[in-house]
């Protein structure tokens, strides 16, 4: 007896009816017929009642019937587990700022989420100065960076090129331009990423300075885009990468910025020393897919 017997019985035994069960397994009549007489001679009763009008179980035949769909879902749970059995399963804890919300980053994680749907991810926004310190402390596996950290205890994996462009409000005068100098936002108002927040900000900041000016900020805030918000407010101009651009309204002008222009790259930082296949799957397929 193989299973193959047992899913042709209990798909007739559904049916009551050879044409509608050979049809739905896809084969014709008189196969199954042999099947269903090579499946009784092997049992050695009946199990079906067969006449002109009508197919219906015998009483030996209603029995086989609960043990055969049990046999059946137990093969079915065998053959999941077995296939099952290599794909990657746990939990990742991903520190990561609001502008990565807004970036590429989130369909790359749907992604992810849709072909490991064993593995959870869990988001959590943080500054960016905060993630460092909970990747240091266990409590993330994962900190989403603008600036690479390289230490004893920590390693930054390149992720993609994020080009800064310089931002104005609408109308602005510098905003029709094709390209423009860091140099030449020296006399504009600047709305600035909180020195205290990142790395990254500060580096924003030194390169002003080291372009011969130091920005005249008028807005301190948190996170990017506020940043874009304010601009196309009209309270200053800023600098924002160029995978939040699409995030952008007809209230804000965005120009390339030539010369030497401010890094924008994006790092995935981890312990390293804590890992697990799941992490460095997820870490593979971020550095793949950017």
């Amino acid at each position: 007896m193989e299973l193959r017997h047992l899913r042709y019985f209990v798909m007739l035994a559904d049916e009551l009816n050879f044409t509608r069960a050979a049809q739905r397994l896809c084969i014709s009549q008189p196969p199954l017929s042999r099947q269903i007489r090579a499946l009784e001679e092997n049992v050695g009763v009946p199990l079906f009642i067969r006449n002109n009008k009508k197919v219906e179980l015998t009483s030996a035949g209603k029995e086989f019937l609960t043990d055969a769909r049990a046999i059946l879902s137990l093969a079915q749970t065998a053959l999941e587990r077995a296939r099952n059995s290599g794909i990657e399963a746990g939990q990742v804890d991903i520190g990561l700022s609001g502008s990565h919300l807004q970036s590429p980053l989130t369909s790359i994680f749907a992604n992810y989420m849709k072909k490991n749907p064993n593995v959870s991810l869990s988001m959590h926004q943080l500054q960016p100065s905060t993630q460092i310190d909970e990747l240091r402390s266990g409590r993330i596996d994962l900190s989403l960076s603008r600036t690479p950290v390289n230490d004893d205890d920590l390693k930054s994996t390149f992720l993609w090129h994020d080009i800064l462009f310089a931002a104005f409000p609408s109308g602005h005068p510098m905003g029709g331009r094709d390209s423009v100098y860091l140099n030449d936002l020296k006399n504009e108002k600047f709305v600035m990423l909180r020195l205290d927040s990142s790395a990254y900000s500060q580096h924003i900041y030194d390169c002003c300075v080291q372009s011969g000016f130091t920005p005249k900020v008028v807005q301190w805030v948190n996170e990017i885009p506020a940043i874009i918000s304010l601009i196309s407010a009209g309270l200053g101009v800023g600098l924002i990468p160029r995978s939040l651009c699409h995030t952008t309204t007809v209230l804000l002008d965005l120009v390339a910025l030539t010369g030497d222009v401010p890094k924008s790259s994006v790092y995935v930082v981890q312990q390293k020393n804590k890992t697990t296949s799941v992490i460095e799957g997820l870490v593979h397929m971020l550095r793949n897919s950017s």
